[in-house]
């Protein structure tokens, strides 16, 4: 499954402002730690104390304070303080315990995230007197375990030195900001948090377009509760989803010329808010017309800005000149696609946002041309959702061809379920959790 590159936590290092200095060695984890004993401090003199500082990860999953401190980072030369290891006595410390998987306490005034162990190494050894912590990350910061996360949150001031990912300042400043997915976390994937929405789509002013307009907002919290029953399954975290058709496909051409009906954003504003007061995600999906996807798109940007809300993109409603609705299944180029996939990373990076979720409707080939061409940055979750309607052979006959192609583990995977359509029942939650790849995202219509 395509996904961000996740981080290695090598290790936390607690700094007090009284203790000696410390040195993270190797790979730490849960069930490993390691100490140094200072044969001689940062001017030559012997350190008789000799503490032992614990190095580990933290992999306990949870959220954190949504407020905190303002953002500061800086980049650092670590050079000159290399001559300082020299005199450090390196000695494992004994595994296991709950010392394993201890982490600091104490809020910490500065944190340094660094590229490696020998980076660490200087920075413990040249500011153990002044109370820093040090985290050594690889990949992607996001995906730091969340009581790591916290300590960055937590802390007044945050550093990076040279030589981290060059997406590490806007994936720090996410961080920074506190603001997480539905379910927890800034990736929409984590392999360290099996999520899944589940969504019931349509439109807010009727029924006929989807399950979604056959209720209130309020009441369609109560009923996703209950469609989303069995894909929890595996421990997996649901998320309610409510997808939200934000530009309709109309018979008439409207007053633009683009086959394409726009909903009001008040209309649109109660979901989104309901969404947020319930821990839910929500997202829009543009049926274009004769307009290009990325034109639409800018029309629901106050949306977009906010950390639980997506986009999708619906090829079968995108028109060529002289096209019209119900004639031929339609159809867009990865290079059309690619230009909403940078302007919405664009967003996610100037708001500091987590990882934000785009959906591509595709049941045939010729809806998506060049699809191996798509982009997939680190901003975003891409995912191919697989919306064919008929007899459940026939809806998975149109998952393997989709499925079956040298890009497929370039992106994410979601099934689509028809309460009208699919005869003669809808798939049930073991037969679409039973698909590979496995659908981490299911709408009802």
């Amino acid at each position: 499954m395509a996904g961000c590159r996740l981080a290695r936590l090598v290790g936390v290092v607690a700094l007090a402002a009284v203790a000696a200095s410390c040195l993270p060695v190797g790979s730490a984890s849960t069930s490993s730690i390691a100490s140094v004993t200072a044969e001689d401090d940062l001017a030559g003199n012997p350190d008789t104390t000799s503490p032992v500082v614990r190095v580990a990860a933290a992999a306990t999953r949870g959220a954190f304070s949504a407020s905190g401190p303002e953002f500061a980072s800086t980049r650092v030369d670590l050079e000159s303080y290399r001559d300082s290891l020299s005199n450090l006595n390196v000695v494992p410390a004994a595994t296991g315990g709950p010392a394993a998987t201890s982490t600091p306490s104490a809020v910490p005034e500065r944190v340094w995230v660094v590229a490696d162990d020998d980076q660490a190494a200087t920075l413990a050894a040249h500011g153990y007197r002044i109370g820093d912590t040090v985290i050594v990350a690889t990949g992607d910061l996001r995906a730091l375990p969340p009581q790591t996360r916290e300590l960055i949150f937590n802390a007044s001031t945050v550093k990076l030195a040279p030589g981290l990912d060059e997406d590490a300042l806007w994936q720090l400043e996410a961080i920074r900001r506190g603001d997480e997915i539905p379910g927890g976390g800034l990736l929409m994937f984590d392999e360290g948090l099996d999520r899944r929405l589940v969504a019931i789509y349509g439109h807010p002013s009727t029924s006929s377009l989807g399950v979604l307009g056959e209720q209130s907002h309020d009441e369609g919290v109560e009923r996703l509760r209950s469609i989303a029953e069995g894909y929890d399954a595996g421990g997996a975290v649901v998320v309610p989803t409510f997808e939200i058709i934000a530009t309709v496909a109309s018979a008439g051409a409207g007053s633009d010329g683009d086959y394409s009906a726009m909903t009001a954003r008040d209309v649109i504003r109660p979901w989104v808010e309901t969404a947020a007061a319930n821990n839910m995600y929500v997202v829009l999906d543009l049926q274009s017309g004769r307009s290009d996807f990325l034109s639409q798109a800018k029309a629901y940007e106050e949306f977009l800005r906010l950390p639980h809300v997506g986009l999708a993109l619906d090829p079968e409603w995108r028109l060529k000149p002289h096209q019209v609705h119900l004639e031929q299944i339609g159809t867009v180029d990865a290079a059309e696609i690619n230009q909403v996939v940078r302007w919405l990373a664009g967003i996610v990076r100037k708001e500091a946002l987590p990882q934000k979720l785009l959906v591509l409707h595709q049941f045939r080939f010729s809806m998506i041309t060049n699809r191996e061409l798509i982009e997939t940055p680190p901003e975003l979750a891409v995912l191919i959702h697989m919306d064919g309607q008929g007899p459940l052979n026939l809806k998975y006959n149109t998952w393997n061809f989709l499925t079956n192609e040298p890009d497929t583990d370039k992106f994410h995977w979601g099934w689509k379920n028809f309460y009208d359509e699919d005869a003669p029942i809808m798939a049930t939650p073991e037969q679409v959790l039973e698909l590979t790849p496995n659908p981490v995202f299911v709408s009802f219509q």
